[in-house]
């Protein structure tokens, strides 16, 4: 059973590259997901992505870096150790036999993508039953994504809500040896690095510049501290760039190199911190059980050639 958004484009091939996993080995897998890209920018015409650029929108080139961290490093490193917990809603295959056992997507819940894996994961797992959730890099679909704050606000509000409410419902694989290196090793990092980590990052930023505006912390380990915490994360996107320019090649002009690297740095200077914040007020609003709501996501649409 494949799962597409409607507002998305598959490259040519795509279906039979997702459909792969299931031909080589029918009995073990289960699921398996392809790689969502960002098509702002870039030249499309019926239905096809002709021409891969850039958006040259500041806030959609962040979101670029930020899909091909996901993906390249993100989604590709936990499924070399089979421990991988999302296939995203934009773009999987899941055998139908497998999906219908579990009762299918859950509409109550705001993260149903990711709450599915899970309970696919802890079925099968309780079952016994040998099974594979895969990611490939070479089917690709590409997605629109928000030109606009208060679009992209909402957007992170949702995920982050749907990424506590799942993680809470599915609480029991924390740390639990039963689930191998799911429970001891991915669940885990999910809770600190994707859960905590705006709390921790805005927090600390807090605290560090309160410790610099009190006299309690000196100018030069403030900014060690800040040069230490950014730089890291300007080499962690830079090595997916460098990953997507060995393996894929899809942004071929010189401008489009140019702009990620800037916004490989620019994504540091407010975005990272908006973002940690929106995602606070999902968690906020999980915990206040206020009303889920979707929210309009508004589309600019796709850049259409005439030729």
């Amino acid at each position: 059973m494949l799962f597409v958004d409607s507002d998305s484009i598959l490259d040519p091939g795509a279906l039979l590259a997702v459909s792969r996993p299931f031909i080589e080995d029918p009995v073990t897998m289960v699921a398996a997901g392809g790689v969502i890209r960002a098509v702002n920018g870039c030249r499309v015409k019926g239905g096809r992505v002709l021409e891969v650029r850039m958006p040259g929108s500041p806030l959609a080139d962040i979101q670029v870096l930020e899909y091909l961290r996901a993906f390249h490093l993100g989604r590709a490193g936990w499924s070399r150790i089979n421990a991988l917990l999302l296939i995203s809603g934009a773009f999987g295959v899941f055998r139908r036999d497998a999906l219908t056992s579990v009762g299918g997507l859950d509409a109550n819940s705001i993260g149903e993508d990711f709450e599915l894996v899970m309970r696919l994961h802890r079925t099968l797992r309780k079952q016994r039953k040998p099974y594979r959730v895969t990611f490939l890099t070479e089917p690709i679909c590409w997605t629109e994504v928000p030109s606009t704050v208060p679009v992209l606000r909402r957007q992170r509000t949702r995920w982050h809500r749907g990424l506590w409410e799942t993680l809470w419902a599915y609480r029991g694989m924390l740390f639990n040896p039963r689930y191998g290196r799911l429970g001891l090793v991915a669940v885990p990092y999910y809770w600190i690095f994707e859960l905590i980590a705006p709390l921790l990052e805005l927090v600390g930023l807090v605290l560090i510049a309160l410790g610099f505006a009190l006299g309690l912390v000196s100018w030069q380990y403030f900014l060690l501290f800040m040069l230490v915490a950014y730089a890291y994360a300007i080499i962690v996107t830079l090595a997916a760039v460098t990953v997507e320019e060995l393996s894929f090649h899809k942004y071929p002009r010189w401008r489009d190199l140019g702009i990620t690297l800037v916004a490989a740095v620019l994504e540091n200077l407010g975005y990272r911190q908006l973002t940690a914040w929106w995602r606070l007020e999902g968690w906020f609003a999980a915990l206040t059980r206020r009303e889920q709501k979707w929210g309009t996501m508004t589309r600019s649409g796709f850049t259409e050639v005439d030729s």
